[in-house]
């Protein structure tokens, strides 16, 4: 994107807003050419770039792996198959030491949060104006529509909705596992019964039903809240270059600095969210008395 054309704050903006597909206010139906007209789509609008990029990165962790399963053997292993073997080793002893239960699930799942998050982060390591620009250009050329009315985030754990999806899965699955191993009674006694004598259980319903809620909405802001910073700052950074030298130069090294401590926040935000994953789902399993 060429920032000489927009202020600072039409530059941020821009990139913080997501390539929007909806129902306008007039009742027709097509992609928003302003970040007013996306948000006036409401609800049921989609965020095209966070769907597209979030299966993208989805399939890509899927053929990695399937390639690096199909291609192992039990001599000297490629690099490849030792990543992938590590991976798998640290996931299983994470769940080994957070999930005291069986349920072959578990495993599996931690491995797709974490592996899928972690990718989704990654994007946010990639040079903040390169992909827009791109999206742009196809915008211009092909498409033949205003570059400046294409938007196009890169980062889908920065759109609530993606986070939000994550840990509402994340919750079914709690009150899944949760019903299953206790039954209904024994799930709405541990809300109704405790910690306060059973004649409380109004008090004890309210205050165990918000420690429920507050789990998957946990779960989801963190997650958004930490990348959408990150990238705000890199996008903040990003300014600097049009100051002059002095400014660019000093904005790189920012932006150098940034992303390498950045490197351990996507990667202890996926954990955080794969552990907590696992420690929900072994509450879940668990039966109080």
């Amino acid at each position: 994107m060429a920032s000489d054309t927009l202020t600072s704050g039409e530059y941020i903006k821009h990139h913080l807003t997501n390539l929007t597909y909806g129902q306008h206010p007039d009742g027709h139906w097509g992609f928003a050419h302003t970040a007013e007209e996306a948000k006036e789509m409401g609800f049921w609008a989609i965020h095209v770039d966070s769907m597209l990029w979030s299966v993208l990165l989805g399939f890509i962790l899927f053929y990695v792996f399937r390639k690096a399963a199909k291609n192992a053997h039990a001599g000297v292993p490629g690099g490849l198959q030792n990543f992938c073997e590590w991976i798998v080793d640290f996931i299983n002893d994470t769940v080994r030491g957070s999930f005291s239960g069986r349920n072959p699930l578990v495993a599996p799942l931690a491995f797709t949060v974490f592996g899928w998050i972690f990718l989704m982060n990654f994007m946010d390591l990639i040079a903040v104006d390169l992909l827009p620009w791109l999206a742009q250009l196809f915008g211009q050329h092909v498409l033949g529509v205003d570059p400046h009315h294409v938007y196009f985030k890169v980062v889908p754990t920065t759109d609530p909705n993606i986070t939000f999806g994550l840990a509402l899965g994340v919750f079914v699955l709690m009150l899944y596992y949760s019903i299953k191993m206790k039954g209904f009674g024994g799930f709405f006694g541990e809300l109704a019964f405790q910690p306060f004598p059973k004649w409380m259980f109004p008090i004890n319903l309210v205050l165990e039903g918000v420690s429920l809620i507050a789990k998957p909405v946990s779960l989801a802001l963190r997650l958004f809240g930490n990348m959408y910073a990150g990238e705000t700052i890199f996008i903040l950074i990003a300014l600097m270059y049009s100051a002059g030298i002095v400014m660019a130069g000093f904005g790189g090294l920012l932006q150098l600095g940034w992303a390498i401590f950045h490197i351990l926040i996507i990667t202890l935000q996926a954990f955080i969210f794969m552990t907590l994953t696992v420690v929900y789902l072994d509450m879940a399993h668990q039966e109080h008395h």
